[in-house]
C-alpha cells in the first residue's frame, strides 16, 4: 500500500456555520465550499491547508455516524484520511494482514473520491479513512 499524504483531517461538529467561524475568522483559512453526502448522513465542509485539508462533518441525521460520534464523544476530532495510490489494492492488503474493517470495499465520498474506513480497534482507538482521487 502506498500512502501519499494526509489528505484530511475530518471533525465532527454541530453545525458548519458555527464550527467554520473558527477556521475562517480565527486561522484565515478559505472556505472551499459544503457539500451533502445523503449515503452517509452527512454535510462535509473542506478548508485547504497546503497539501491537505480540514473537513467539517455536520450530521444530517440523528441516527448518522456522525450524530452518534457527537452524542457519544462529543464534538471535536473524528478521523484522520490517508490519500492511497490504489484503494482496492490497499483494502486487500489490509484484509491480508487481518486488519478490521468498516469497508470491505470502496464507497463514492465528497468530492466523489473513493473512500473506506478502517475500524478503530484496529488502528488503535482512531478512525481511519483511506481514500483515492482521480
Amino acid at each position: 500500500m502506498k500512502i501519499l499524504k494526509i489528505n484530511h483531517l475530518g471533525i465532527a461538529v454541530n453545525s458548519i456555520n458555527e464550527g467554520k467561524k473558527f477556521w475562517t475568522d480565527v486561522l484565515g483559512l478559505e472556505f472551499e465550499g459544503a457539500e451533502t453526502v445523503e449515503e452517509q448522513k452527512v454535510t462535509t465542509a473542506f478548508f485547504p491547508v497546503g497539501e491537505s485539508e480540514i473537513e467539517l462533518l455536520e450530521s444530517t441525521s440523528p441516527d448518522g455516524p456522525v450524530a452518534k460520534f457527537i452524542e457519544k464523544k462529543g464534538a471535536g476530532f473524528q478521523h484522520v484520511a490517508f490519500q492511497v495510490e490504489d484503494i482496492a489494492a490497499a483494502l486487500d492488503e489490509l484484509k491480508e494482514k487481518g486488519v478490521k474493517l468498516i469497508d470491505q470495499t470502496p464507497r463514492i465520498g465528497a468530492g466523489g473520491a473513493k473512500i473506506a474506513f478502517l475500524h478503530p480497534k484496529a488502528t488503535g482507538g482512531i478512525l481511519v479513512e483511506l481514500c483515492e482521487r482521480g
